[in-house]
């Protein structure tokens, strides 16, 4: 069933904000964003207005499908989940292909992060459906339903602590509207608590308390990094996101209004009537609770241990009152996408150049030469560009990747200078790269590993980690590029000033010339390199590579 919601252009990108945009689009776009989670699936379909810039969001779908009731002996998605996955992402294509999404951007979450058979899911479902689906990190998650709060609710400067309670996890975040100060994911989540901690109906005296502890001692990590972040005399505000949160506040308005306020979004409860729910729900069993008004059968089952997070969450962080956002990770996905896509550039710049921030953080950490990496990553660039349309045809999303892979390639260095590619990958692939999917990671990683030695091989175990076809492809067709720009700047002193090329497409011919800094420099050691490398390039794209040294054209212009 399709719910069709209105929205007035929310506040935070509204064009009142003075804000600078680029590019200026008139036209109206429009996208789909899912949030494949451990409880449901959620899609929204938006319609972007680039001038503003701003979206509304014009259609919702929502299915449950409990991903997350994973087999208790593998930990694997069961068949049964799968196929309701599946059904209920058909659904949502079929509405997103309807209303004339150019794009549908999806991503997966806990159950799907966690189990062994998780990335072999989300193959399946590209293979079936032709849908790619993003694993997102916890860290990452928390940043994007940082945005989509963002985009519902302004902060004025002020701190506020988000807390977003999924069915495998819970994310917690401080910001106050600018980078947030604290990203947390943290394993506790509806569904997860109710199947491993919850086996009597109602729930017995014993199992509640030992729920309480557990929630406490799985929180008190991620509440105590929020609270050192804070400043004295600061208060910070609590939002709180997500289904969970949601029904607990219908409940509450039911009881205290008489009716449910449309929008939800602002309505606040307090912690005194929180804990006087929890009470009520934890008496009663799953028939009584599904008899509550609003409350679904399955929403039954999993809202105790939900409220219980909620509970102690509060009383941890010593917060008295909540208000509820209604936009989370599906909104945050809408912006990301818009952002990476150039449309918003006001008091959300920052998270236009997080990927970037935070890839060199990561050179920073492991002691990259921050010098010739960027060298090195020019000439990938160049490379890329200068291919683009003849010899390969991806895009900005890939360029991007290469990017970072050629920022960080040598970063195994920090390690061992003895097989540092192989610890490159490891290093980037367990890296918080915030602004990266989990399979963006991954090929990050692949890029880096594939710099110098063997070429991609499907016995190695970091190439099979690629779920994506479609990213096996890339790393196929633009590790060869990065193992060219490594040998352009072989010796680490910026001998090559630039380079250029031609390519005749009747004989295969790429020709590449290079201009080296110094004219009186011969290039022997980077020519002798690209030599070395370029049997790949070669290969994958079945061509010849002619290099040339243009030292004449370079001497004459420094003459003249």
């Amino acid at each position: 069933m399709v719910n069709w919601i209105y929205d007035s252009p929310n506040p935070l990108l509204d064009a009142t904000m003075n804000s600078t945009f680029l590019p200026r689009l008139e036209q109206d776009r429009f996208l789909a964003a899912i949030d494949v989670g451990t409880n449901s699936i959620h899609m929204v379909v938006v319609k972007i207005q680039p001038t503003i810039p701003a979206f509304t969001i014009i259609a919702k779908e929502k299915a449950t499908v409990r991903l997350g009731d994973r087999d208790k002996t593998t930990g694997n998605l069961t068949e049964a989940a799968m196929n309701r996955a599946l059904v209920a992402l058909r659904r949502c294509q079929e509405i997103a292909k309807s209303m004339n999404a150019e794009e549908t951007v999806a991503v997966a979450t806990s159950a799907v992060r966690e189990a062994p058979n998780g990335r072999d899911f989300l193959a399946h479902i590209e293979a079936e459906l032709g849908l790619v689906v993003s694993l997102i990190a916890g860290q990452e998650e928390a940043r994007r339903i940082y945005l989509g709060v963002l985009s519902g609710m302004e902060f004025q400067n002020q701190p506020h602590i988000i807390i977003d309670i999924g069915g495998g996890s819970t994310e917690l975040i401080l910001g106050d509207g600018h980078e947030p100060r604290s990203l947390n994911s943290t394993k506790v989540g509806a569904v997860r608590l109710s199947a491993e901690l919850i086996h009597t109906d109602p729930i017995s005296q014993g199992e509640y308390h030992y729920l309480q502890a557990f929630v406490r001692g799985m929180l008190e990590r991620s509440i105590e990094e929020i609270k050192s972040q804070l400043q004295p005399d600061e208060k910070p505000r609590m939002v709180g996101t997500s289904g969970t949160i949601e029904t607990l506040a219908m409940i509450h308005a039911r009881e205290k209004l008489g009716m449910i306020p449309t929008p939800l979004n602002g309505y606040q409860f307090s912690l005194k009537d929180l804990r006087e729910t929890v009470n009520r729900l934890r008496k009663l069993n799953y028939a009584e609770r599904s008899l509550i008004p609003g409350m679904s059968e399955k929403r039954s089952e999993i809202i105790l241990a939900g409220a219980v997070i909620l509970q102690e969450t509060m009383t941890l962080l010593g917060v008295e009152s909540l208000t509820i956002c209604e936009r989370s990770l599906r909104e945050g996905v809408v912006v990301d996408w818009m952002l990476s896509h150039g449309l918003i550039e006001d008091k959300l710049r920052y998270q236009s150049s997080v990927r970037e921030r935070s890839v060199l953080k990561t050179a920073q950490k492991y002691q990259v030469n921050l010098d010739h990496a960027e060298r090195v990553a020019q000439f990938a660039l160049d490379l890329f560009d200068q291919t683009q349309g003849k010899l390969h045809f991806w895009g900005m999303e890939e360029r991007s990747l290469l990017w970072a892979a050629a920022i960080l390639h040598n970063c195994g260095h920090f390690i061992s200078h003895s097989s540092h590619h192989k610890h490159s990958y490891y290093l980037i692939r367990n890296s918080d790269l915030l602004g990266y999917t989990e399979i963006e990671v991954e090929a990050i990683a692949n890029l880096a590993r594939y710099h110098r030695k063997s070429d991609p091989k499907k016995k190695h175990e970091n190439y099979r980690n690629l779920s994506s076809k479609k990213h096996r492809r890339m790393i196929d067709q633009l590790h060869p590029l990065l193992r060219l720009a490594v040998a352009l700047d072989r010796r680490q002193i910026g001998a090559i000033e630039q380079i250029r090329s031609e390519y005749n497409p009747e004989t295969r011919q790429f020709h590449l010339h290079l201009q080296p800094q110094n004219p009186q420099d011969d290039c022997s050691l980077e020519l002798w390199s690209l030599d070395y490398k370029k049997s790949s390039f070669e290969t994958i794209f079945d061509t010849h590579l002619i290099i040339s040294l243009d030292q004449a054209i370079v001497g004459m212009t420094a003459k003249a």
